[in-house]
């Protein structure tokens, strides 16, 4: 046992005069110092126990979801132009939502896996009373669609918008936003984060994740210029371990932060980590501005990140979740952890986009279409915030709905088909209140 370690039952028999009492006064303020840090780590808050970290209530409040309502013009909308047949290279469907108003008011719409083709009206093939596409119908990986200043979307881009990385490979379109060309350019541009995953056996029917990337467009045409990798996972040879960033991005003073996570994938796992990166507003698009969270600081290395939430239990995220500011709190949303994770939306808030994050907070169910949840073969998913479509107080936030086959996994196309309102966005919009 080393000197530092062993127990001391007092001075040495030889110590006499001045040197004992220095000896005695050395160990009792060892003793006092050891006394002081057991009950720093008796009191401080562990990161994610719920403990109120606010050094001033006024600035950082903790928020929660006060209440919500269903958005049927959203949902309309977006019907109204999937069912319209003037086209077969039109959009008809899509999940992964995600949205950024562009500088003329005009609102892009980013999709990953999309359907195109015709919709037929009721009775489908089985005599069921639901809209339908073809069994042959195309789809695509990706997908932009283009809202007018009004609210009514009014065009698919050609798809994909974003072709394939390579055989095997594939890109999904997640956060957007329009920022100078370069810092301090009067040139806008908009940058699409991109999530590069490719194919591979069960346990990953939606594929492992890949990359992570970012694509710029031009305005006001949205012709895409360019694709840039930012982080290559393919070298971590767990994919669990492998990050993807972009599920959302939020602005704070000079700073982008960009969200990211991880896939949990066995049951050993039942939710997954969120992470954030950051980067100077303007350079989304260059890989050496971005930094990641390393528990303790800013790194350039992206191996070193550390999860800012999640425990892999009851306390955690989806693979796509969504982060927004209200006054000075973060608050985030994300399907609930376990079970209620095909049917209900959660919140955590934080003072900082490291956090501690704090919840989950009290969830609530968004409804289903009304046929489909009847059976019991539907979940919801993919929460995300629409800051665009957002106004008086009201925070606009999208889903999407898939079938689920027998094994209680998202169905395959000709699910789908049958009923085309389960693969479309739909919306709801609430008020977030102090947490008590």
């Amino acid at each position: 046992m080393s000197q530092a370690t062993r127990p001391h039952t007092g001075p040495p028999a030889t110590d006499r005069g001045q040197g004992s009492r220095s000896s005695r006064g050395l160990w009792l303020a060892l003793l006092l110092a050891l006394a002081c840090v057991a009950v720093l780590l008796t009191v401080l808050p562990d990161a994610d126990d719920g403990t109120d970290d606010r050094k001033d209530g006024a600035a950082c409040p903790a928020r929660t979801v006060g209440s919500w309502r269903a958005e049927p013009r959203l949902n309309d909308a977006f019907a109204a132009y999937g069912d319209d047949g003037a086209r077969d290279d039109d959009w008809s469907g899509g999940d992964g939502s995600h949205s950024v108003r562009l500088p003329d008011g005009r609102v892009l719409w980013l999709f990953s896996d999309t359907f195109l083709g015709r919709v037929h009206p009721p009775p489908n093939p089985e005599g069921k009373p639901h809209k339908w596409r073809d069994g042959g119908a195309p789809m695509v990986r990706n997908s932009g669609v283009v809202m007018s200043r009004s609210g009514t979307p009014e065009q698919t881009l050609p798809t994909p918008l974003f072709h394939d990385a390579g055989p095997g490979q594939w890109r999904w379109p997640v956060a957007a936003k329009v920022e100078p060309r370069t810092p301090g350019s009067d040139e806008d541009v908009v940058r699409v984060l991109l999530w590069t995953r490719a194919t591979a056996p069960k346990p990953w029917i939606f594929g492992v994740p890949a990359a992570t990337e970012v694509a710029t467009l031009t305005l006001p045409d949205l012709a895409l210029e360019g694709i840039t990798q930012i982080s290559d996972q393919r070298g971590i040879a767990n994919p669990e371990r492998r990050v993807l960033y972009g599920t959302t991005a939020v602005d704070d003073g000079e700073w982008t932060y960009v969200f990211g996570g991880n896939d949990a994938q066995t049951a050993s796992r039942p939710s997954s980590h969120a992470y954030v990166a950051r980067v100077p507003q303007g350079a989304l698009g260059d890989p050496a501005a971005w930094r990641y969270w390393d528990g303790r600081d800013w790194s350039r290395d992206g191996a070193k990140a550390r999860s800012v939430l999640g425990n892999g239990d009851h306390k955690g995220v989806g693979s796509a979740f969504t982060v927004v500011r209200d006054g000075g709190t973060y608050v985030l949303f994300t399907m609930a952890a376990g079970a209620s994770g095909l049917t209900d939306v959660t919140s955590y808030w934080a003072c900082a986009p490291t956090g501690p994050w704090h919840g989950p907070g009290a969830g609530f169910a968004p409804p289903l279409p009304r046929d489909a949840a009847a059976n019991g073969d539907t979940a919801a998913y993919n929460p995300q915030a629409h800051p665009a479509l957002s106004r008086d107080g009201r925070l606009v936030l999208s889903y999407d709905v898939n079938a689920l086959d027998a094994a209680g996994t998202a169905g395959g196309q000709a699910l789908v088909n049958r009923n085309v309102e389960l693969y479309r966005p739909r919306f709801v919009s609430l008020r977030l209140t102090a947490r008590p």
